[in-house]
């Protein structure tokens, strides 16, 4: 076959192949244009109701957090390292916020129902600020609020017949609507993270 006879035979199909190229970046392009809706979407499906009850037997649900902007972390009091960080940064947030913490909240809400009771999350919250709240329930009302927040959590069996929980670790900000706005970046500085909390009073 001539170079010419190839040539004929091969511009064609390689015309398709960079039509067909051309087609797939414009598809990706158009989606990326709009893809703030689906993002918007998912980001709106974050939080909602929970029926839990705090460190006092009080019960607590998410109507009872509207009208005020609040932050959530889910844990558990009986992790090594990252909820006492977490959860000391959110009380010197807290702190700094000064008269103005009574406007807004902060939750922790156990991942560990069955060690967690509400007698467990009053002692070991008495080492951080008051205002921020440890929340309990059955097993399928933590279950629900896990859900609700898209937290992932589970149990790991240690060697010793303990167990310690794998939890995702990310604070949310919710706004006087308990409405999900962003994660909380609690590495900031303490006054930077309250101005910012302030923002949504």
């Amino acid at each position: 076959m001539s170079d010419t006879k190839a040539a004929s035979r091969i511009l064609p199909i390689l015309g398709a192949f960079l039509a067909g190229l051309a087609l797939v970046l414009a598809a990706f392009i158009y989606l990326a244009g709009h893809s703030a809706s689906p993002i918007g979407r998912a980001m709106a499906s974050v939080g909602g109701p929970f029926h839990l009850e705090d460190q006092t037997g009080k019960p607590v649900s998410d109507q009872d957090m509207k009208g005020r902007p609040f932050l959530v972390f889910f844990g558990y009091t009986h992790c090594p390292d990252v909820c006492p960080t977490t959860l000391f940064e959110m009380s010197e947030v807290m702190k700094t916020l000064g008269k103005d913490a009574d406007r807004t909240g902060a939750l922790f809400i156990t991942v560990d129902p069955a060690r967690d009771t509400p007698a467990v999350l009053k002692d070991y919250l008495s080492n951080f600020d008051p205002h921020v709240r440890g929340l309990t329930g059955d097993p399928a009302a933590v279950e629900a609020a896990l859900k609700a927040y898209r937290v992932y959590a589970a149990k790991i069996p240690l060697k010793d017949g303990d167990y310690t929980m794998d939890h995702t670790a990310a604070v949310y900000l919710m706004d006087k609507d308990g409405r999900f706005v962003a994660p909380f970046n609690l590495k900031q500085t303490p006054e930077a993270a309250a101005g910012q909390l302030r923002g949504y009073l």
